[in-house]
């Protein structure tokens, strides 16, 4: 066990370095030429294109820039925002809590209903409930993100008017209620489509569990049909949902670029959208190089998750 979490985390560490050197080369492949003049436009003067070549360390060789870049990386500094004149490192600590907590709430949301859902149609596969259920499952599947997004903001904030469209943001610890009404809409956006993507694969690990050879003899021993469903069949399926929910966590923290951007939130996804717009590179390189790094390591813990509650994985 000690071999294989050293192992994994040689894997992690090759990988955040490989990510490290896409973010850092983000600045310099740059299109158009020198980047500090993409960064203060066309009518940028001579000297103020020096100073910020000084302070960015563009004129130096790349590996130079590379290796001091990945030092101030390693002592917490992003560099400074170019646009807001502000650490990226601050920008972050600001703005990072609104995506997480919305990833978070998306995904629990998404497991809570899911998890039901999947076993009942997996529990009744071929009926007329498991039709219902696969259909509308294939049916959220189909839609794009910011169309379920639209339309819930369209039934319950223009139509309906019993939520905010475009809320002011409060955070949590000032006051949870605002807080999470403020967060209704974007989380149901992003949660149905969690729902409808995790209980399908749950529905199909299940079915083919309950067709084990354990699994009748369970029943063969007169175990009731709840006792098999969660002391058997569920934990035995799983494992491949795990996995997906590790992807789903990391990807939900890109995917929340849209739905940040629909309903205003002040999250990174959002600010990620406005910085390329201001052209400000440095925020842009901070930001991807978090975001990337938080989905490698969310995937390394989840890749050792599961290998962990699989002994057969660990023996392979």
């Amino acid at each position: 066990m000690r071999r294989l979490i050293l192992r994994k985390l040689g894997e992690l560490v090759v990988v955040l370095l490989v990510v490290s050197i896409v973010s850092f080369m983000l600045l310099s492949l740059v299109p158009g030429g020198n980047p500090a003049v993409r960064i203060l436009g066309d009518q940028a003067t001579p000297e103020s294109v020096e100073a910020l070549n000084e302070e960015l360390g563009l004129d130096d060789p790349v590996v130079t820039r590379y290796l001091n870049w990945l030092n101030d990386v390693l002592h917490g500094d992003l560099g400074r925002s170019t646009d807001l004149n502000q650490d990226v490192s601050d920008v972050l600590k600001e703005k990072l809590p609104v995506t997480i907590q919305l990833s978070v709430m998306a995904i629990g949301i998404g497991i809570l209903f899911a998890v039901p859902i999947g076993v009942l149609a997996a529990w009744k596969a071929g009926s007329r409930l498991d039709k219902v259920v696969t259909s509308i499952s294939f049916a959220v599947l189909s839609l794009p993100g910011f169309l379920i997004a639209i339309a819930l903001l369209i039934i319950f904030a223009v139509n309906w008017k019993v939520l905010p469209a475009t809320p002011a943001w409060v955070p949590f610890t000032e006051d949870p209620i605002q807080n999470l009404k403020n967060l209704i809409l974007p989380v149901a956006s992003m949660a149905i489509g969690e729902i409808a993507v995790l209980n399908r694969v749950l529905r199909s690990d299940m079915i083919e569990v309950l067709q084990s050879d354990y699994v009748d003899a369970a029943r063969a021993k007169g175990l009731s049909n709840r006792f098999i469903l969660f002391r058997h069949a569920l934990p035995n399926s799983l494992t491949s949902m795990l996995t997906l929910v590790g992807l789903q966590i990391a990807g939900a923290m890109t995917g929340a670029v849209v739905i940040e951007q629909i309903f205003g939130l002040p999250g990174i996804g959002r600010t990620l959208l406005l910085a390329i717009s201001r052209r400000d590179l440095v925020l842009v390189q901070g930001i991807v190089l978090v975001v990337a790094s938080a989905y490698v390591i969310v995937n390394f813990a989840v890749d050792l998750a599961y290998r962990l509650t699989d002994p057969r994985l660990r023996s392979g």
